[in-house]
């Protein structure tokens, strides 16, 4: 058994995510820490809502809100869809918190007092027209490396160098659409020349390893090739106040650095609310974070490898002293580096870019409210950007819905279910097996290994198309056999053996099912006259924060007795009655229906 932390992006909260958010951070990672639960290892899943930053400050003052309000509004409508989509988080807690913005700091003093923060004076941007400093994600411009428009005033994700506002050609402020003005200011300065050979180091390890996605050990390598002393502070007024700067209010730390912290706080917040729950203590955290032989998984989207390969690692190898300047670990110990970083290429939504301003998008909460949430995990699993950009369509929404989980898998559950539940009532002691009832037994018992050696190399799609291709196989047994035709009584021993056959597949498949469709196969569970809680689902827990007392929402759940990865044998006799259908077949109508809410129609 092995410790696993499950590290998954944090979304941001200055609005509702959209689908293409969930594709990245939220499915991948449900599924791989579902599966790794019922391997025996024990998962400490952790994430929150990222809530400081200018962006927060731009959509409350659009909102007629204090930053607070909105973080505070946005919170709970995320949570509420986190846990609407299935998604088994130990903890899903905020950067508001107190315990965070401590842990936040300590971190910081560890880097900075090991030498590796360093204050200097650098020019930054600020907006004509409301005097604001602007973030390097609110400057536009054309990259001056690879010539391309768009680039950002931190990163160009053409050509995937980091870049610095200046050194954009033709800056805009995104927020009043003018050219900046820079100013020169004191910050503080990640000195990533420093760690630039420990991180080196660590790449070639993890890519001697073999195991990350070629794009994104790729991706990773190239940004050791224009390294440079990377700001960690800001001046703003909404985020976490910098050490040693007391005296300077609007001297605030890096939203990024700030957010990246927080798989570290919340795994702490994780350990004292178990402490004070009376369940654990609160220095539990370590085991995943000070163990070496612990594993870390970061679940992401790739717009954001760059701070999870590089800016994150680096932090953390600043902590530990294992840069060139040397140093000690600081007080929380010698913290572990992340085993692996699985990102996901981008989901695009009917041809384009998703785009809040332009209206092209489709948030969780809308998907939600109007269909199935497995229709919406199971696309994401089959269809998503796992290791290519993917498309999103209304259409292949559908198809996928109808022709995939209604008439492949619901289908197969149903006629296994409804034929038992109308000739025996219940499940059928077998009688002597043939060569065709043996080789699917086989076939589908051999999935156990194959579709989970597919989600532990974080190949989610392949192992839910195999999952799929054994449900043929199944359907294809019934069509093969015709139990339906088995009438006489002579035959009716033949007949209990069949079904108790498919019977076994169905638990089987539903099993392997229940990490990428928690709510169905809890469903199905029901069907084949189990408890319904073959996959514990989250829940939403309301606390205070353990310093200030101040009231939010977190999510958490009890995964502690789940069902092992492997087959567990069907008890003759268990009542099966005639079943419900699982999934819900949707009308053609709704793919214009979804295109008008866009206004895609022609």
């Amino acid at each position: 058994m092995s410790r696993i932390l499950s590290a998954v992006a944090w979304p941001y909260a200055n609005g509702p995510r959209h689908i293409g958010h969930v594709a990245g951070f939220g499915v991948p990672s449900d599924v791989f820490s579902r599966y790794m639960r019922m391997q025996g290892h024990d998962v400490l899943m952790v994430s929150g809502t990222d809530e400081h930053g200018t962006p927060i400050l731009v959509a409350a003052d659009k909102e007629g809100v204090t930053a607070q309000e909105l973080a505070d509004k946005n919170n709970r409508v995320i949570v509420e869809d986190l846990v609407k989509l299935g998604l088994s988080y130990d903890l899903f807690t905020r950067t508001t918190t107190t315990n965070h913005e401590q842990v936040v700091q300590d971190l910081f003093r560890g880097c900075r007092d090991n030498g590796y923060m360093i204050a200097e004076q650098t020019p930054v941007a600020i907006d004509p027209k409301t005097g604001n400093t602007l973030p390097d994600r609110y400057i536009e411009g054309t990259c001056p490396i690879c010539k391309a428009p768009g680039a950002r005033g931190d990163q160009c994700d053409n050509c995937g160098n980091q870049l610095d506002p200046q050194d954009l050609i033709d800056p805009i402020s995104k927020v009043s659409g003018l050219p900046p003005e820079f100013k020169e200011t004191e910050h503080y300065f990640l000195d990533l020349p420093a760690l630039a050979d420990a991180l080196g180091t660590w790449l070639d390890g993890v890519e001697k390893d073999g195991k990350w996605r070629p794009n994104v050990i790729a991706f990773s390598k190239h940004l050791l090739e224009d390294v440079r002393p990377r700001a960690m502070s800001r001046d703003i007024s909404w985020g976490i106040p910098v050490p040693g700067w007391e005296d300077k209010p609007n001297k605030r730390l890096y939203v990024w650095f700030d957010a990246v912290v927080g798989y570290l706080s919340a795994a702490i917040e994780w350990a004292r609310r178990r402490e004070a729950d009376g369940t654990g203590s609160a220095e539990d955290w370590k085991l995943w974070w000070t163990d070496p032989e612990a594993l870390s998984y970061y679940f992401m989207g790739k717009d954001n490898i760059v701070f999870h390969s590089q800016i994150w690692p680096a932090e953390l190898l600043a902590y530990n002293g294992e840069g060139s300047k040397g140093g000690q670990p600081g007080g929380m110990g010698r913290l572990n580096l992340p085993t692996q970083v699985v990102a996901s290429e981008f989901l695009t939504m009917e041809g384009k870019k998703f785009s809040s301003s332009k209206n092209v998008v489709i948030y969780v909460r809308d998907v939600l409210s109007r269909y199935q949430p497995d229709a919406l995990r199971y696309f994401i699993s089959i269809a998503g950007p796992e290791s290519q950009d993917a498309d999103f369509t209304w259409s292949e929404f559908l198809r996928r819905n109808n022709s995939e989980l209604v008439a492949g898998w619901g289908n197969l559950v149903n006629r296994a279910a409804a034929m038992i539940a109308k000739n025996f009532g219940e499940i059928p002691a077998p009688g002597e097996l043939e060569d065709i009832d043996r080789e699917l037994l086989d076939a589908v018992g051999a999935g156990f290994d194959r579709v989970g050696e597919l989600i532990g190399n974080h190949s989610q799609r392949a192992a839910l198309a195999e999952i799929m291709r054994l449900v043929g196989e199944a359907n294809a047994y019934v069509a093969r056999t015709e139990p339906f035709k088995l009438k006489a009584p002579e035959q009716r021993e033949r007949l209990a053996t069949i079904l108790n056959t498919l019977i076994q597949v169905v638990s089987d498949l539903n099993t392997m099912m229940c990490v990428f469709l928690p709510h169905s196969s809890n469903t199905i569970d029901a069907v084949l006259g189990g408890a319904g809680d073959i996959a514990p689902m989250p829940q939403i827990r309301e606390v205070t924060d353990l310093d200030s007392g101040y009231p939010y929402p977190i999510i958490t759940g009890d995964y502690t007795n789940v069902r092992g990865w492997e087959r567990r044998v069907v008890v003759p006799g268990t009542p099966i009655a005639k079943p419900k259908p699982a999934f819900v077949k949707l009308d053609e109508s709704i793919v214009e229906e979804e295109l008008a809410r866009l206004g895609m129609t022609e």
